[in-house]
């Protein structure tokens, strides 16, 4: 089960994801391979798209670090880079593995040796191990020294938050351009020309390229309760064109009707507040011809 709110971290089967990922294993590796140099023989960052190998990783070589004779049981891709170690799930590093033992082979004899410092750590860092390998070369736990424990601490500081991101898209379809303009098309031209402003009930909007006027917003961005909904069916949301009454009128639109904004808010039927963090459509700066534009 999934519930997702906008702006929230998504819960997944009850629990809340409160992070994203550093990035994959790979990724991870490359991120943080010269603070484990010093600290640790091998580590393996658990991931369920690329679970990375730091002494087979590019960014391994490149600090010397030795081969250990790790094995690991996946699909090798490039050297460190390991793909489909487990299957998905809620366990490490978003596989379906509690005991990241479970993804070693065997180390090989002829590379390893007793006492290898190997650390397991997922890409969040909420899990890790700290193990030490004994005479039969079998990864054993052990205590972890507090300066690796620091860099696991630091994987997990530099995970964003989980939040939801939620967009809305529409489109002014040609009746809704036309109770703008006589000739609907101009403004779509006004908008691609960057002469009218977009947005959705104030909330920046990005203006997909292509014909006619399609729009994406971000729902955080925008005021609460913005949206409505009618038996069409259909969904039912604000926008706005905002421009310079010189470029209105020549556009071709409507100038008989056009009236001060101060004498319209009056007779709103519903009103919802405001965002006091997005600026005012009418704001110069959403206009390319700058602050010096009529």
């Amino acid at each position: 089960e999934v519930v997702l709110q906008a702006g929230a971290a998504p819960v997944i089967n009850g629990h809340a994801e409160e992070r994203m990922r550093v990035g994959c294993g790979s990724a991870a590796i490359g991120m943080f391979a010269r603070q484990w140099q010093p600290l640790v023989d091998e580590v393996v960052v658990v991931d369920d798209h690329i679970t990375g190998v730091l002494s087979e990783h590019q960014a391994g070589r490149l600090l010397d670090i030795p081969p250990t004779g790790i094995r690991i049981k996946g699909r090798k891709s490039t050297p460190g880079r390991y793909f489909k170690v487990a299957e998905a799930g809620t366990g490490w590093g978003g596989t379906d593995i509690e005991d990241p033992l479970t993804i070693l082979g065997a180390f090989n004899p002829k590379i390893a040796w007793p006492g290898l410092r190997l650390l397991m750590v997922s890409t969040t860092g909420e899990q890790w191990g700290y193990y030490l390998l004994d005479e039969a070369l079998k990864p054993q736990p052990a205590e972890i020294p507090a300066a690796l424990l620091r860099t696991v601490e630091r994987v997990a500081e530099n995970c964003e938050p989980a939040l939801t991101s939620v967009l809305f898209m529409g489109g002014a379809g040609g009746s809704l351009r036309a109770g703008v303009t006589e000739n609907p098309v101009g403004l779509t031209r006004s908008v691609r020309a960057a002469l009218t402003h977009v947005s959705c009930g104030g909330a920046p909007a990005y203006v997909w390229p292509g014909g006619g006027i399609t729009i994406m917003a971000d729902v955080t961005q925008m005021p609460s309760n913005a949206f409505g909904y009618v038996p069409t069916p259909a969904l039912v949301a604000p926008i706005e064109f905002t421009m310079r009454l010189s470029d209105y009128e020549a556009l071709g639109g409507h100038m008989d009707k056009v009236r001060p904004l101060a004498e319209i808010i009056p007779e709103a039927e519903r009103r919802i507040p405001g965002r006091d963090d997005q600026p005012w459509p009418m704001d110069r700066a959403n206009f390319r011809w700058g602050p010096k534009g009529g």
